[in-house]
């Protein structure tokens, strides 16, 4: 009689790739998709940079007859601190300048998620969790409920929702999602990265296995660099984040962290962990290059953890931020991720099925 493999002996079994389709609790469908419209990308139109060309267009239509209620140049960003104070002005003029903004964003969004629905692979989706920085103010959490009211208005059934931890975090929660579970047995924690179009962060990522479930992950130390201020070569770049890590390393303390470090980043990553293309963001250098590997690099700079040989496990920042969703999605099927940020990352998931013994 052939002998069945338990379900741990089977996740065991599963290759251990960058960038890989099929994950312990999803299967991923689709991402970084680059869909085009009009001869430009699809998502060029949803994210901070478009918002802030909302903002601009309105203040030049207020500047025709009032007082332009942001005291700054036109074409100068305006942050979201002042925008959304501005939703709660008691002036009318700025009140109605940045819902204007909204509104328009929100139109934009909408008909950006009805052409993604459209897509095969998109098809079916029931729920879209939104992230990326955008979704950390006031006026990102009104453009998420106000697309969902029009995509309900024009006939969609989808759920927008704001992803539910802080931007910042879901992006180094979610590489827990990545591992399979006996990589994580006798360990609490993990070091995840997470590589931007502005910043890096690095962090401890905590957990308490339950019932082989680590819905309750959590960062616990973190750090974080606005690389766009100091525009550092690629080199300088991964030198600053190897420095991050080894002092993360240093803070763990009684921690029990698994020889692991999660990284997400932009664009397609292949199995060996090179960056096939969605990476022109990143600091200085080319992140696409033959010759250039950062899981290989990170391995080099930081060859063991806790006296175990570390391993290292890539994938795309929208994919990752989308799995820090995923005890909430349990109720679905199907779904979906998209961050608003430098760009407009997106995912599509379809839950798998529990292992059973």
């Amino acid at each position: 009689m052939a002998h069945t493999p338990t379900a741990q002996k089977r996740q065991a079994q599963m290759p251990l790739i960058h960038g890989a389709l099929e994950l312990p609790t999803v299967l991923i469908d689709d991402y970084n998709n680059e869909a085009r419209e009009r001869g430009g990308f699809l998502g060029d139109r949803i994210n901070k940079q478009s918002f802030q060309t909302k903002i601009q267009d309105a203040r030049k239509i207020v500047r025709s007859y009032a007082e332009d209620p942001f005291d700054k140049t036109l074409g100068e960003p305006i942050s979201k601190k002042k925008i959304d104070a501005m939703l709660e002005s008691k002036d009318a003029v700025a009140m109605a300048l940045a819902m204007g903004a909204v509104e328009d964003f929100s139109r934009d969004f909408a008909d950006v998620v009805s052409k993604f629905l459209a897509i095969k692979a998109w098809a079916k989706t029931e729920r879209i969790a939104v992230g990326g920085g955008f979704r950390d103010s006031r006026a990102g959490e009104l453009a998420i409920a106000r697309t969902m009211m029009i995509l309900r208005a024009a006939g969609s059934n989808v759920t927008l929702v704001p992803i539910a931890h802080h931007p910042d975090e879901a992006g180094l929660i979610g590489s827990v999602h990545l591992m399979p579970s006996w990589m994580l047995k006798g360990h609490n924690a993990i070091l995840a990265v997470d590589i931007g179009g502005t910043n890096m962060r690095a962090g401890i990522v905590e957990f308490d296995r339950h019932k082989n479930l680590i819905d309750d992950a959590k960062v616990t130390v973190s750090d974080i660099w606005r690389h766009a201020d100091d525009q550092p070569s690629r080199s300088a770049a991964i030198a600053r984040l190897v420095a991050m890590l080894n002092d993360l390393l240093e803070k763990a303390g009684k921690l029990k962290l698994a020889p692991l470090i999660g990284i997400a980043c932009p664009g397609i990553v292949n199995p060996d962990g090179a960056i096939a293309r969605g990476a022109h963001n990143l600091p200085g250098g080319n992140w696409e290059s033959d010759h250039f590997n950062l899981p290989a690099a990170i391995t080099k700079a930081i060859p063991t953890i806790g006296g175990h040989e570390t391993f290292v496990m890539m994938h795309n920042d929208a994919v990752v931020q989308g799995l820090s969703q995923v005890p909430l999605m349990r109720d679905v099927s199907h779904w979906g991720v998209m961050t608003i940020g430098t760009g407009l990352g997106n995912a599509r998931f379809t839950n798998r099925k529990p292992l059973s013994e």
